[in-house]
């Protein structure tokens, strides 16, 4: 029988390893902040303005696949991005280079911060649960780093090009602030990434009792509205570029419901012993 031999702790022991937790965590992230720091003209040039290049790789993919179903005259294979990235601020390129940095640090830590969060919430499992620690670190850091690089690749490429290339007249340039453009990267990746972690959330939603899968089938097609609602936003007025970005996040949503039915039957056959 499984036990959970650890002692109780108080309130304020728990307080306690919840500061040192953010404390390593922070530590970290600054620590391979400062790595990030001597990389700064790949990470710049090469990565977050890399999708406002229109030969970016992923322009050619989808141009590539529209046409090969028949979208000779997609919008997506003549990109122009007529827009500048302009600094308003006094010390915004120095903000935007501790920024970026810290957030780099923040996303190559991430396994680090999974695993700091593992031994805080480690005490409260029994002891045959303790023994995922490894597989829960590995699984929930590679959703993580898919749902970063699809981030990246799909979603910020697709939203640069439609708030890029849109105008409601003429007379109207775009010139965005440098703030708003590293932000909506950053943002975009930061956010897939975490997207990504569904099924993890929805495993220990459904240990507490919170999510079942009956509720997961039932609200399913409103999820797969809201998903096409986002992607009609973000991409460009073909089908096919709309059904690229849901797909993947309906997999998720799918295998979510497969992790929350195992939960829910194992649950089931224990209590009934």
């Amino acid at each position: 029988m499984a036990t959970n031999k650890v002692k109780e702790m108080s309130f304020l022991d728990h307080l306690e390893e919840l500061r040192w937790l953010l404390i390593r965590s922070t530590l970290a992230v600054l620590i391979l902040a400062t790595a990030a720091f001597f990389f700064t003209d790949f990470i710049f040039n090469a990565i977050l303005f890399g999708p406002k290049d229109p030969n970016f790789v992923t322009y050619r993919f989808f141009c590539e696949v529209t046409q090969y179903f028949g979208f000779e005259n997609s919008d997506i294979c003549s990109v122009s991005m007529p827009f500048i990235i302009q600094n308003t601020a006094m010390g915004g390129q120095v903000s935007f280079l501790i920024w970026t940095c810290v957030t780099v640090g923040f996303i190559v830590g991430f396994p680090y911060i999974l695993y700091e969060f593992w031994k805080f919430i480690s005490p409260a499992l029994y002891d045959n649960e303790k023994k995922y620690a490894r597989a829960f670190i590995v699984v929930s850091s590679v959703l993580f780093f898919l749902g970063v690089l699809f981030g990246y690749y799909i979603i910020t490429p697709l939203s640069v090009y439609f708030f890029g290339s849109f105008s409601a007249s003429p007379e109207i340039i775009n010139e965005f602030n440098l703030d708003s453009y590293t932000s909506m990267i950053k943002t975009s990746t930061i956010a897939s990434g975490l997207l990504f972690e569904l099924p993890i959330i929805i495993y220990f939603l459904s240990k507490l009792g919170l999510i079942t899968p009956s509720f997961l089938r039932k609200y399913r097609k409103y999820a797969l509205v809201i998903v096409l609602i986002l992607a009609a936003i973000i991409t460009p007025p073909d089908v096919i570029s709309q059904i690229i970005v849901t797909i993947p996040i309906m997999i998720l949503y799918e295998i979510s419901i497969l992790i929350s039915a195992v939960v829910v039957k194992k649950q089931e056959k224990e209590s009934l012993k």
